[in-house]
Order: structure tokens, then C-alpha cells, then sequence
């Protein structure tokens, strides 16, 4: 048993889940959620990740097993294929669960990110439209936390703009490490189209977007707090591919530039808490 539960939790992606879910809790905090609607938006999006992470897998074992990933349960032969996709479909039918403890409206809108999140899965992951159920589900999950709220307030668009952005930046960073092993396999999203060079541009840009639209958005002069958020955007990034490129040459797996798109939300979510600006 103890053995299918490490599987599971290697299988979750659980980097991705717990940054994702910590983020979010954050901001729910930050907008004034009380304890219980912290929590609730918190089980709500890491059951979500949870969902997306074991049916990627689950979709992904034959190309996995073929390009030899032994850092993935179901290649590796810790777990079962079949288990994976029961926990991800069971994961996913429990996502809008704690989510109806907020309101209604706030669980059909976790229930479309998490939809466009599973599209991404199949079939568009292997298609030029790669790139939209990132920003949508990113989009869509901001929104989420607000329309939480007592009374469902509408979701500013900036703020609904710039999860979309950041979104749309973390497919293009999150893929870099694995475009050999997707080409092998016949996976052709938008960056393996772009190539390297235009994915690394394509995800700088975005992610810079993002916080500019989080600093510029909100009414009234920027901060020098969130002057300083949009210079730090455009360092990090480049900083992740330098560390990256040092861990691909040790033979170590690239993933300083998925955790630089993490760094980067993590700023823009602390500057948008202390800013006060949301809602």
C-alpha cells in the first residue's frame, strides 16, 4: 500500500500542485476569505492538480515507458497505469465539491478551469491551440477566488488578464525540458512549433506581461513595490534558463525554468496581497 500511495504522490506532479495550491490559498487569504473559505479554495484547487497530474500521466504512459522517463511512477512500473486514471477520475469529480461550500457560481467556475486543464490533456496538447487551456484555466482560477467570495463580486478583468498571461507563460516554460522527448513521440504543441529560442521569448514575454498587467492594472499610480515585481519578472526568468542549461549539462532534468514561473506567481500574488488592490 505504501508503495501505490509513494506512486500517487510522485504521479500528482506534486511540485506544480503544492506551488499551485499554495498561491491560490494565498490570494484567498489576501482578498478576505475567512478560515473556512481559505480552505475550501485550497482543497478545491489541489484536488484540481491532483485530477490534472494523474490523467496526464495516466495519458502519457506510452510515451513516457518509450523515451525511458524512470522519474515517472507508471514507466518506472511503481504503479498501475489503471490506478493512476481512477484516482484522477476520482479526483475530479470531488474538485467542485469543497467549492460549493463558497457558492455555486465559484464551483462552476473551478469546474471550467479544471475542464479546460483535462482538454489540455487530450487533445490539445499536440496541437497550435496547446496554449489556450493554460491561459484559460489560469484565467479562470483567480476569477474562482474572487467569485468565492459572499455575494460572488465580479473578477477585475486585469486580474482575470494577468492569470491568463501566466498561464500561457508556464506552458511555454514547463515544456522547454521535455521538447526531444515530445518530438520523439509526436507531440507537436505550439512551442515545439516555435522551437526553443521562440518558446524561451514567448515565455519571458508573457510572464513579463503579467505582472505589468497585475501593477498597471489595479486603479491608481503603480507602487514602487510593484515597479520592482516587473524588473524582478524580467530577470528571473533568464536566470532560470542559465540554471537550467548548468543542470542539463550535470545530466540532471531542466526544471529551474518551471520554478522560475513558480518564483515569478509567487511575487505577483504577495505584491497583489500587500497591495489591496483586488477587490
Amino acid at each position: 500500500m505504501s508503495h501505490v500511495v509513494l506512486g500517487l504522490v510522485r504521479a500528482s506532479h506534486p511540485e506544480p500542485a503544492v506551488a499551485v495550491t499554495t498561491v491560490s490559498a494565498l490570494l484567498a487569504w489576501g482578498i478576505g476569505h475567512p478560515p473556512a473559505g481559505i480552505v475550501a479554495v485550497a482543497l478545491t484547487v489541489l484536488a484540481s492538480q491532483l485530477a490534472i497530474g494523474w490523467v496526464n500521466d495516466c495519458l502519457d504512459a506510452d510515451r513516457d515507458t518509450a523515451v525511458g522517463r524512470r522519474d515517472k511512477p507508471v514507466a518506472s512500473g511503481m504503479i498501475s497505469r489503471r490506478a493512476v486514471g481512477l484516482a484522477g477520475a476520482a479526483a475530479a469529480v470531488l474538485t467542485p465539491l469543497p467549492a460549493l461550500a463558497l457558492n455555486p457560481t465559484a464551483a462552476a467556475w473551478a469546474t471550467v478551469a479544471l475542464i479546460s486543464a483535462l482538454l489540455y490533456n487530450w487533445p490539445l496538447k499536440s496541437t497550435p491551440a496547446s496554449v489556450l487551456p493554460y491561459a484559460v484555466s489560469f484565467g479562470t482560477l483567480p476569477a474562482f477566488v474572487v467569485l468565492g467570495l459572499p455575494g460572488a463580486p465580479t473578477p477585475p478583468a486585469w486580474l482575470v488578464g494577468a492569470g491568463a498571461l501566466l498561464g500561457a507563460g508556464a506552458h511555454f516554460a514547463n515544456v522547454l525540458p521535455d521538447l526531444a522527448d515530445d518530438e520523439r513521440t509526436g507531440v507537436r504543441g505550439l512551442p515545439h512549433r516555435l522551437g526553443p529560442t521562440g518558446s524561451r521569448i514567448a515565455a519571458a514575454g508573457l510572464l513579463l506581461a503579467a505582472t505589468a498587467t497585475l501593477v498597471l492594472g489595479p486603479p491608481g499610480p503603480p507602487s514602487w513595490a510593484g515597479l520592482t515585481a516587473i524588473v524582478v519578472a524580467a530577470v528571473v526568468p533568464p536566470a532560470g534558463w542559465y540554471a537550467s542549461r548548468a543542470a542539463a549539462a550535470r545530466g540532471d532534468r531542466p526544471v529551474a525554468v518551471f520554478r522560475a514561473v513558480m518564483l515569478v506567481a509567487l511575487i505577483d500574488v504577495v505584491l497583489l496581497v500587500a497591495s489591496g488592490r483586488v477587490v
